[in-house]
């Protein structure tokens, strides 16, 4: 394993690498990871989603939406023992890997996972984040109640980023909203993410 990794965990790097095992397996027999992702784990998905995590403020309260099999929140969670991390999911399966990964992970003292759908979720958050959850007008409308009023959406994306933020201008400018996209580069040979950061203007 690369020593890049490693330092860039520091000493949440066998929790990584334990979170890496358990979605290589349990995840992928569960089906909440595809069959050949096994082998693009941490280029795909654990580097993909930290290269986010400087946009967080420190001690931040983080709602991760739709989170799955906890992408981005655990891997959030492992790099930045700062942050408090909710893991939001509506579906019993993925709640029930989730549990069951948090506690192996020994993450319970700052990461809670809530069963719920965003637009039922009653509280608020100082950063709102998902990763290839909806396009951002259906993620604007459901994560905006949770946005504390200082707070932002912090959404993960592909390449088409860009063209998102700008098919959402109206609605943005409507609601009073700033958008802006940001490129990233993931540490070690991960894929490049984009994050459209919403916050109030």
């Amino acid at each position: 394993m690369s020593d890049t990794r490693a330092e860039l965990f520091g000493a949440g790097f066998e929790a990584i690498s334990r979170y890496v095992d358990i979605l290589a397996s349990r995840g992928i027999d569960w089906g909440l990871m595809g069959p050949r992702e096994g082998d693009r784990l941490w280029e795909r998905h654990i580097l993909n989603s930290v290269a986010a995590a400087p946009l967080f403020p420190s001690g931040a309260s983080v709602v991760d939406v739709g989170s799955g099999a906890g992408l981005p929140g655990i891997p959030l969670a492992i790099l930045r023992p700062d942050l408090r991390v909710t893991l939001l999911e509506s579906l019993l399966r993925r709640v029930n890997f989730l549990e069951l990964a948090v506690a192996e992970l020994a993450l319970g003292d700052r990461v809670q996972v809530v069963r719920g759908r965003a637009e039922e979720h009653r509280l608020s958050y100082d950063a709102v984040t998902c990763r290839a959850v909806a396009p951002l007008p259906r993620l604007v409308e459901w994560c905006l109640p949770l946005v504390a009023p200082h707070g932002r959406l912090l959404a993960l994306k592909g390449a088409s980023a860009s063209g998102e933020l700008a098919d959402a201008a109206d609605l943005l400018r409507a609601r009073k909203l700033r958008g802006e996209v940001h490129e990233l580069a993931a540490p070690d040979r991960g894929e490049t993410t984009w994050v459209i950061e919403v916050g109030r203007a």
